[in-house]
């Protein structure tokens, strides 16, 4: 026993070595090599575009690899114990095949991996909304993508049960809301005040940073049954727009405070069956 921890036991220490040594030069090497050719394929992208497409690319093929570098190394320790590898592969085969009539799911969710992958429909930092749950990407794999929500809920998401991915953060994020104002007000000059605002925000150094494109009013959105609705858009940096959408609203309220413009609620003149008064 001895003889052969002395023969076997150190090539076996060697082999898994070897092995670990290989996986950290590839979890080293990696992310270079994708973060070289990322900035070559995107020169005209974001930089934040470009570090969540190297991140989750070189995740991917490390995790891969990783797996990959495992299974020959086990093999490898097994030939050197003495099991002939050559039945183990033939069973292995046979159980896979067995497996892959029974696993179809994860071959779906496999093929689907290699599509989100592939057409960076999303990646790992992104904001988005798949399998009808919203969240921040915070894993994503040939199988599974990993999403956390606004209350700190993990959710893991088979691929396959992906059909439609919607990217809130995908290079560019958008400010698209609604403000309210009495009927009785003004809209020229109510439109005039949320421009200055938006204008003063977006030249601040705390907020130009963040914000692509000045939020402005856009049209007269709806005549709501208690006041009139304003569309104001923008753009914003990835991830920036509920950000920035807050600190519109604050400041287009401390205005409208400032200039007697009124912000409506929701109202109802009740009549008792008594005539209405003449005007």
């Amino acid at each position: 026993m001895i003889e052969w921890l002395q023969v076997n036991g150190i090539r076996v220490g060697i082999i898994i070595v070897l092995g670990l040594v290989g996986y950290l030069v590839v979890k080293r090497m990696v992310p270079r090599l994708v973060r070289r050719t990322i900035v070559l394929r995107m020169k005209d992208k974001p930089a934040s575009a470009i570090t969540k497409r190297s991140k989750t690319i070189s995740y991917v093929i490390t995790n891969t690899i990783g797996v990959v570098i495992g299974i020959i190394v086990l093999f490898t320790i097994l030939g050197q114990v003495g099991v002939n590898i050559a039945p183990a592969l033939a069973s292995l085969g046979v159980v896979g095949l067995a497996i892959s009539f029974g696993a179809q799911s994860i071959i779906k969710d496999v093929i689907n991996g290699l599509f989100i992958l592939i057409e960076d429909q999303y990646s790992i930092g992104d904001v988005v909304k798949v399998g009808g749950i919203a969240g921040l990407v915070e894993e994503m794999n040939l199988r599974r993508t990993v999403l956390r929500d606004l209350d700190g809920i993990v959710h893991y998401i088979p691929n396959s049960e992906i059909s439609i991915a919607s990217n809130l953060t995908k290079e560019y994020s958008r400010v698209n809301l609604n403000v309210s104002v009495g009927y009785g007000e003004d809209l020229e000059r109510v439109i005039d005040v949320v421009n200055r605002v938006c204008s003063q925000m977006s030249e601040e150094p705390e907020w130009k940073e963040k914000i692509i494109k000045t939020p402005q009013v856009l049209r007269v959105d709806a005549l709501g049954d208690s006041g009139i609705e304003i569309k104001i858009l923008g753009d914003t940096r990835p991830s920036m727009q509920w950000e920035v959408m807050g600190e519109v609203r604050r400041r287009i309220k401390t205005a409208f405070d400032r200039e007697g413009i009124e912000i409506p609620w929701p109202h109802m003149k009740v009549y008792f069956g008594n005539p209405r008064p003449e005007n």
